[in-house]
Formats: structure tokens, sequence, C-alpha cells
């Protein structure tokens, strides 16, 4: 009886799914688990426990919502294993199939682990959880290909990131994007990191990229001839294009 009542509530909660496994959520990861949205953006420092968190994500809804189909990309295949080994180290009973990175459980639900190319996700469809790690280093194409996935099963989607420069379809979501539920979670919101390594860190990497890997702060990119913000003030829209064309 009292296992029956354990599985009950691991099932209605993912947060008990990850204390049974030996982990000890922090307060956002809670929050993130336990979110109803159907669109989050986790901006997170490094070694803030992101991926962690998504793994225990992936691992519940594949245990708990049979013939569920979980996809995990990745911009490298390093990454996608990575990802993938943390949403398999979640689970508490050995899946029906197993292979370097996919899974399928007894109920029918699959766990899908991807290199991010748009070549590698076409074919997929009726996603019930997507969830894209390292989303500021995917390229934009990918992401038009993988939404389509959620047309029809109204699947949710998870991005997560560090920053990597005010580019790309992380950080135009992140600060223009609707409907998105955002979490910013710096290194000094995670009790793992001290405050020692953190003074470290910021001498030896430098302002830039200390705000960037560990304060969650869109950065121009070295390469930035004129600052995003300057471009945008010069920008006129009431002005038509010279030629016709798109401005």
């Amino acid at each position: 009886m009292r296992s029956s009542v354990r599985s009950l509530r691991a099932a209605l909660d993912p947060v008990v799914l990850a204390r049974e496994s030996g982990l000890q959520p922090d307060g956002w990861q809670e929050r993130v688990l336990r979110s109803g949205s159907a669109r989050m953006l986790l901006n997170c420092s490094r070694q803030s426990g992101k991926s962690t968190t998504v793994g225990i994500l992936a691992a519940h809804r594949a245990l708990y919502a049979p013939r569920s189909l979980v996809l995990l990309l990745s911009p490298t295949l390093r990454q996608s294993g990575e990802l993938f080994a943390k949403t398999r180290a979640v689970l508490p009973i050995r899946p029906e199939k197993e292979s370097a990175l996919s899974l399928e459980m007894a109920n029918g639900s699959r766990v899908v682990s991807l290199p991010g190319t748009e070549k590698t996700v076409r074919g997929f469809s009726g996603v019930d959880l997507l969830i894209v790690d390292e989303a500021s280093r995917v390229a934009d194409d990918l992401v038009a290909a993988i939404r389509p996935m959620l047309a029809v099963s109204s699947g949710k989607l998870v991005m997560l990131s560090t920053p990597w420069g005010k580019r790309g379809t992380f950080f135009r979501e992140w600060t223009e994007g609707e409907g998105w539920e955002r979490y910013r979670i710096t290194a000094e919101q995670c009790p793992r990191i001290s405050v020692d390594f953190l003074e470290e860190e910021r001498r030896n990497l430098g302002d830039r990229w200390f705000k960037q890997e560990y304060m969650c702060s869109f950065e121009e990119t070295e390469d930035s001839v004129f600052a995003s913000d300057a471009i945008a003030m010069a920008i006129d829209p009431t002005i038509a294009p010279l030629f016709g064309g798109v401005a």
C-alpha cells in the first residue's frame, strides 16, 4: 500500500520523482518541474542544474504519460548524449528497449535524443515534450523545423541555455517573444556555486564573459562593429526602403 501511495505521489508531482532519485531540487527547479506552462524559457548560469531539471521533466513524462514522444535536442552529439544520460538516470525502472540515444518504455513512451540540425529532426511528429538544450547555439532553421511538431499534439516546448550574444532565436524569444514562462537563474542564486569561485572566474574571464556565463546577460558578440542598441536606435520605421525591398 505504501509503495502504491509513493508511486501515485511521484506520478502527480515531478519533484517527488526527483527526490526519490536522490536529487534535492532548488526552489526554482521545483517551480519549473511543477509548471503547467506549454512554453518555457530557462536562461540559466553554467552549472546551475538546468539540464538536470529538464532531464527530470523528460523522465516524468515518459514514465507517467503512456505513448508519449519526448524529443531532446542539443547542438552536438556529445551534448545530446549528456542530456539523455541525465534523463535515463532518473528513471526508476528499466526501459523496454534502449540504445545509446533513445529508449522506449513498456507503456509505449519514447525518449529520443538528437544532435540539433534541421536534417536530423525532420520526420518526427506528434511530439508531447520538446526540449532544446543550449538553445542560444541552435540554428534558427532548426527552431523553424521543430515547432510544427507540436501542432497536433499541443505539446510542451522548453528551451534552455546560457546566453551567447544578442543573436538567434533564444535571444529574440527571451527579449520579444510572447506566451513564454521565463526563468532567469544566475550563479549567485545557485547554492552549490561559492562566492570565492565566482570571484576567481570574474578575474580570469573578464567582465563580458563572466556576465554572459554566470549572470545570464546577453552581451554584444565579439565581431560586432556596432552595438545592437545603437543599430536599433538608428532605424526609422517611417522611412520607406530606397528600392522597394524589405527594410
